[in-house]
């Protein structure tokens, strides 16, 4: 049974985040989405980190954009697994499930990431399984610019009403919203506007289980396990 969800960084409390081990725990857990995050090297490469550092998540210190991607490589994300090009991350990915792609752009932390970012999901064959999301609204504006057929998200700290008619001027089809901001009147207004709602990131039981009650939601959890149990019960109950 496919269990709609999006596995954020993979399987965080079992793997390492953001690694092909990771993904491919979420693709066993037979997940409809798989979330990952993009930054910029020092020689242009897109690649798959969350944090603009590598010291909490890889054996180094530094940004990395001060990084080439050679030297990224001899750096252990955890089990010997190495920091993942997006390149390698939707070849891997390819026809096997949704893709949350989220643009790390801060201001103009990376110049020409959005389009070196395009790039790679063009070459890839991957322009229908991706959903390219940000906080950084400008960025996702200027994939709007490159790109006008591609799926685009905002993501937001909280809920406002305010980000409808702007997601109707981007085309934005997805909005992503830190779960306990969220109402049932707000998941019905998301409803009434045919906008995708994606709560993030519930991980225990009792948050699940009130997300549980819409079908429609897409829940990103690091809580692969517990989620699969949820969706798999058909628990339901109200927010």
């Amino acid at each position: 049974m496919a269990i709609r969800g999006i596995a954020h960084r993979g399987y965080p409390l079992k793997y390492p985040e953001n690694t092909m081990v990771g993904f491919q725990a979420a693709l066993e857990f037979q997940f409809s989405h798989v979330e990952l995050d993009v930054q910029l090297t020092k020689d242009g490469i897109p690649v798959v980190i969350h944090d603009p550092t590598v010291n909490r998540t890889i054996n180094g210190e530094g940004t990395v954009k001060s990084y080439t991607l050679a030297e990224l490589r001899k750096l252990d994300a955890g089990l010997g697994e190495r920091i993942p090009t997006l390149e390698e991350a939707l070849l891997f990915l390819r026809d096997r499930v949704c893709i949350d792609l989220e643009l790390k752009q801060t201001g103009n932390l990376y110049p020409g990431l959005e389009e070196a970012v395009l790039e790679v999901v063009r070459q890839t064959g991957t322009e229908s399984q991706v959903i390219l999301t940000s906080f950084d609204h400008y960025s996702v504006e200027r994939i709007r610019k490159l790109d006008a057929h591609i799926q685009l998200g905002l993501i937001m700290f909280g809920a406002s009403p305010a980000v409808f008619p702007y997601m109707k001027q981007l085309n934005a089809c997805a909005l992503s919203v830190r779960h306990l901001y969220l109402t049932s009147e707000y998941i019905e207004r998301c409803a009434e506007e045919g906008v995708q709602l994606m709560a993030w990131t519930p991980d225990d039981e009792p948050s699940m289980l009130k997300l549980a009650a819409y079908p429609d939601i897409l829940v990103c959890t690091n809580n692969l396990e517990g989620w699969a149990n949820v969706h798999r019960q058909g628990r339901t109950a109200t927010v």
